[in-house]
Order: structure tokens, then C-alpha cells, then sequence
């Protein structure tokens, strides 16, 4: 046990005093917007001379670059973290305004410096970024310039940024406006409520059938009423993602994900081909537990359903508790790592009205540290998404001495290190369940989370990329998006389920995020790619832990084949990792399966 008790706020003074009143914090924002000034200038003022001198231009360019970032940044996650904390903080919106003003003028200036990138000369590219001082950055330099090269003229590209504003992001703003207006009828107790989409969506976990299935039914029914509405909102998205890829030259719908990814089309094709190929002992999970809900078989409102009734409530320091023993048997970095974010009050879990929903991890840069937020309210599900975070904010600190222009990693193996950390917490609460049912409890909500990224992933990639084929044609009718959907659901569940939701594309939050094409697939590559690099560390114990976060410091710096084949030796494009991934999942299920046999 530790002497120390874990505060559950968190520190934010050590950044700025006073939050969104903070003297130092305008004085920051007013630096860092001359430093982005002043970037911007000398990108303007450069005229690169294709010959190696070009090489101190920009290597103070590069440095000029790193300080505005690390300033804009710290910022950002500052008053992210304000905005988080109190939701009522009127000042931290203005502010936010401000950085997010900032960083538009930040974006436009390196948009203008990858452009400079593709009038140098090749030869002449590559005797720069294979010299010191460049070298260490040549992946992303070269990853940069080979964009850019992809892309129209500058003078285009700005004209699309100009015009995305009111053409393309206005479209996902509207989507967000019509859903904060729909409500979700549901009677609770004899009196008639009216849910936001996010209250209703809570209800999907419950253990009651009943409340479920009426809370589906008005919600199909509250979707329905905005329908038109919906599908115009998808159908201008896409039309104008289309035709910029059109105006590029761009014919795979897919070339902006993968390329912001890393990853190859082929390693994508055989990630999916595997888990298709493995899904029915999923399948036999989902008859099994519609046995042991009492049904035939599961419908769409059935999937969140929890199993048996374990309430067991462990308080935030237990649980902080319980994740420290469980990384200090991994390694001795990533526990002491842990203490220290547990000490130093990296971590806003208080369960107190007046914060924003969900949680995250968000760094800041200047003072190499990270914060976490979430409501811990005692629940085992608490414990995993503590462990999640803290998994985010190793991956940070593994991170913490590697140049700032080598740690923007994407989306596909930023879940990595946090879905590792809670594959940790969670195995070590299986085999510490203190009985069969609370046992079975844990190991279904382990499962559940399977079942979502292996089918209802793969059902929205499916829907995704035929739906942009047919757009490509032409307005998709509303009528067709549903079967598109009915379609891709049946097929990714295998035909497992009762009744499906056909009105998943309008529901779904994710088909209309404008920032990120395809916000899907990554997902399920980093759950199956962290649960790869799990089953090594199972193998070679505790001295793996150097070699995961040398792992972890390359993940921004290398595709993701190369990265798995420098850290793990194996060929992504071939099945034999995506196989030994998806198996320790399948292990899940047979031991589920094995445990339930006589239980209905």
C-alpha cells in the first residue's frame, strides 16, 4: 500500500495561475503569436537555392518551427483543460478562439514551407536529409515534401482551405446543431422524458430488455424525422471530399486515410481478411449470450447489454492502486511513471457537476508533461479508462526527449500504448475477480469491446467506402444509405443479429468528422496491433519494457510496416501477426464460452 493519498484533482497552477484569468497565459498567447509571425515571415522570405546551404535556412527554420508549435500547443491543452474542468468558463471559450485563430494562421505558414519543399531540387532533397543535422528528421521532412507534391498549387490549396470553411466544415458543424436539437423520447416511471441523443444512448447498457428495446424504437424514430436532413449533410460532405480528390487526381477514396496512417492499402486488406476469416467463434459469443439474456438472438440494442448484476465499487485510490502493482509487473519505467502522475496530480477524476463528458489524455510540450481527465465514479469500467489515459500519457513521456517533429504520430497507433496499458488492467482483473460471476462480468465487457472493433468497426468501413463509390455516381438517396448500411452490418455480424439499425449512418458521429477521413479502420489496427505487442511482452517479460518504448519513440518517425518490422519482426501485409492478435481476443471467448456452459 502507498503512504500517499491520491488527490483527485487535478494540478493546473504549475502551467499558468489563475486559469482562464491568467496574466502569464496572455503573456504566453501574446509571445506565441509573434513567434508564429515571425515564422511565417521567414518562410515568406525564403527562396530555397537547390544547394546544401539551403540546409542552415532551414535548419533555423525548423527551429523557429518547434518553439511556435511547443508554445501554441501548451497553450491548446491548457485551456483544453480549463473548457473540461468547468464548462460554464466563459473566458476559456474566448481563449480557445484565440489559439484555434492562432493555429489556423500556423497551418497556412506550413502549408507554405511544404510548398518550398517541392522546388528543390530531388538529388539535392536527399543530400539535405540524409546529413546531419537533418537527418533525424528526414521521414517526416520527406513525408512533407512528398504531399505536398500530391497536392494542387499553393495558390489552390489555399483557395480549398478558404473555401472548406463554409463548403466542408460547415456541413459536420450542421450535423453537430442537428443533433444537439433531436430528442429521445422515453417514459421512466410513468412520466414522459425527453433524452439528448447521449442520455439515450446510456440507456443501451442497461440490464432491463425492456428499457433497451423502447429507447431503440424512439430512437430510430427521432433519427427518422431528421433523415433528409442527415442525408444532405452526408451527401455535400462527401461530394466536396470527392472533388478535391477528383481535382488531385486522387481515384482510391482511401488514399488520404491510409496516407495519414502510414500504412499501406495491402497491410489494411489483410487486417480485415483475417478477422473475416475469424469471426465465428464472435458469433457463437453473441448466441451464447443471447442464451443467457433469454433470447433467440441479439438485436442491434442488445450489444452493450451487461452481463449477470457484479456491482462491485472500488474507490479511486484502489484503483490507482491496482494499476500500479499491474504496470510495475511489466516494468519498473512505466510504474514509476505512474506513481509520479498519481503524485504530481496529473489527473482530473473527480465526480462533481459542471465538467465535460468523457475523458482524454492531452500533453504539453513545453513542460514535458500531460494531463488526464475523466469522472471516476467507482466503476471497474473507471479503472480501464484510468489505465487507458495513463497508457496515452507513457506513450507521451517514452516520447519526451524525441524531436517535436518526430512525435506527431496518427491515429491507427496513438491507441497503442493506452489500449496496452489497459490490456494489463484488465487481464489482471480477470484473474483477480474474486468469483466466477464477478469472473464472467469482466470478461464479457473484455469481450463486448472485441465484438466493437472486430464487426461494428468493420460494418462502418464497409458502409464508409461502398457509400463513397456510389457517391461518385451521384446523390445517395436516403433509402439507399440504409441499404448500404443493412447490408454492411449484416455482413460484418455475420447475419448473427436479430434486428439491425439501418439508420447508423445518420447516427453515428463519426461518417460526418470533416478533420479526419475514414475515422474508422484506425481504430481496430491499433486495438489488434497494441494486442500483438502484448502477447510479445507476455513472452519476454519484464525486460521488454526498453524495447516497447523504443517502439513507442519510432512511432511517428517510420510507416507502420516498418515500424513492425524493426520492433516486432514481422510483415504486416501478411497474415500471420493479424492472426496471433485476433486469437488472443478469441482466447477471451472460449474461456467466456467455457465458464457459461451450464449456465442456461
Amino acid at each position: 500500500m502507498t503512504a500517499t493519498t491520491y488527490s483527485e484533482v487535478w494540478d493546473l497552477d504549475v502551467f499558468f495561475k489563475g486559469g482562464s484569468d491568467s496574466p502569464e497565459l496572455q503573456e504566453h498567447l501574446i509571445q506565441t503569436e509573434d513567434l508564429i509571425q515571425n515564422f511565417e515571415a521567414k518562410v515568406n522570405n525564403w527562396t530555397p537555392i537547390n544547394s546544401l546551404e539551403d540546409a542552415n535556412y532551414l535548419q533555423e527554420l525548423l527551429a523557429d518551427l518547434e518553439v511556435a508549435a511547443k508554445k501554441l500547443f501548451q497553450a491548446g491543452a491548457f485551456v483544453g483543460c480549463l473548457l473540461a474542468q468547468n464548462t460554464e468558463d466563459k473566458k476559456a471559450y474566448s481563449l480557445d478562439a484565440k489559439i484555434t485563430s492562432l493555429g489556423a494562421g500556423f497551418q497556412t505558414a506550413l502549408g507554405s514551407l511544404d510548398n518550398l519543399f517541392t522546388s528543390i531540387d530531388d538529388v539535392v532533397w536527399q543530400q539535405l536529409v540524409t546529413a546531419e543535422p537533418l537527418k533525424e528528421l528526414a521521414f517526416v521532412l520527406t513525408e512533407s515534401r512528398e504531399k505536398a507534391k500530391e497536392k494542387l498549387s499553393k495558390e489552390e490549396e489555399a483557395l480549398i482551405s478558404a473555401l472548406e470553411v463554409d463548403g466542408y466544415h460547415s456541413w459536420g458543424q450542421l450535423y453537430d446543431l442537428i443533433v444537439s436539437k433531436i430528442k429521445v423520447s422515453f417514459n421512466e416511471n410513468g412520466e414522459e422524458k425527453q433524452l439528448s441523443v447521449g442520455q439515450a444512448s446510456n440507456k443501451f447498457s442497461s440490464s432491463d430488455r425492456d428499457v433497451r428495446s423502447a429507447v431503440f424504437k424512439n430512437w430510430e424514430k427521432a433519427w427518422g424525422e431528421q433523415k433528409d436532413f442527415l442525408a444532405k449533410t452526408l451527401n455535400h460532405l462527401s461530394g466536396f471530399r470527392l472533388n478535391v480528390y477528383k481535382k488531385r487526381g486522387w481515384e482510391d477514396v482511401l488514399k488520404e486515410a491510409l496516407s495519414i496512417n502510414r500504412m499501406e492499402k495491402e497491410t489494411l486488406e489483410t487486417m480485415w481478411a483475417v478477422i473475416s476469416e475469424n469471426k465465428q467463434k464472435l458469433v457463437q459469443y453473441l448466441e451464447r449470450k443471447a442464451k443467457l439474456l433469454g433470447l433467440e438472438k441479439m438485436s442491434w440494442f442488445d450489444l452493450d447489454a451487461p452481463y449477470g448484476n457484479t456491482e462491485s465499487k472500488v474507490s479511486y485510490q484502489e484503483g490507482a492502486e491496482f494499476i500500479e502493482q499491474n504496470f510495475a509487473l511489466f516494468g519498473e519505467k512505466m510504474a514509476a511513471f505512474t506513481k509520479n502522475a498519481f503524485e504530481e496530480q496529473w489527473i482530473e477524476a473527480e465526480d462533481r457537476t459542471g465538467k465535460a463528458p468523457g475523458g482524454f489524455c492531452t500533453g504539453l510540450p513545453e513542460s514535458k508533461q500531460s494531463r488526464i481527465f475523466m469522472t471516476y465514479s467507482g466503476t471497474p469500467s473507471n479503472v480501464s479508462t484510468l489505465a487507458h489515459e495513463l497508457g496515452h500519457a507513457f506513450h507521451s513521456f517514452a516520447m519526451r526527449d524525441v524531436p517535436f517533429l518526430n512525435c506527431n504520430y496518427a491515429m491507427n497507433v496513438a491507441e497503442t500504448a493506452s489500449t496496452f496499458a489497459e490490456m494489463i488492467v484488465a487481464d489482471a482483473a480477470v484473474k483477480n475477480a474474486k468469483d466466477e460471476e464477478e469472473k464472467l462480468v469482466l470478461l464479457d465487457d473484455k469481450i463486448q469491446r472485441t465484438v466493437a472493433l472486430l464487426m461494428n468497426i468493420h460494418a462502418r468501413f464497409l458502409f464508409e467506402t461502398r457509400f463513397y463509390e456510389e457517391r461518385k455516381l451521384g446523390t445517395v438517396s436516403v433509402e439507399k444509405l440504409n441499404e448500404l448500411m443493412l447490408e454492411a452490418q449484416k455482413e460484418a455480424y455475420c447475419g448473427a443479429l436479430e434486428e439491425y439499425h439501418p439508420l447508423f449512418w445518420a447516427s453515428k458521429l463519426h461518417f460526418f468528422i470533416t478533420g479526419v477521413p475514414f475515422y474508422n479502420f484506425p481504430y481496430t489496427f491499433g486495438y489488434l496491433f497494441s494486442l500483438g505487442i502484448y502477447a510479445k511482452a507476455l513472452e519476454e517479460g519484464k525486460g521488454y519494457e526498453e524495447k516497447y518504448m523504443a517502439l513507442l519513440r519510432d512511432t511517428a518517425s517510420m510507416t507502420v510496416e516498418n515500424l513492425a518490422e524493426k520492433h516486432l519482426q514481422v510483415d504486416l501485409t501478411q497474415k500471420d501477426f493479424w492472426e496471433k492478435a485476433v486469437h488472443i481476443c478469441l482466447d477471451d471467448i472460449d474461456e467466456f464460452l467455457e465458464l457459461t456452459n451450464d449456465k442456461y
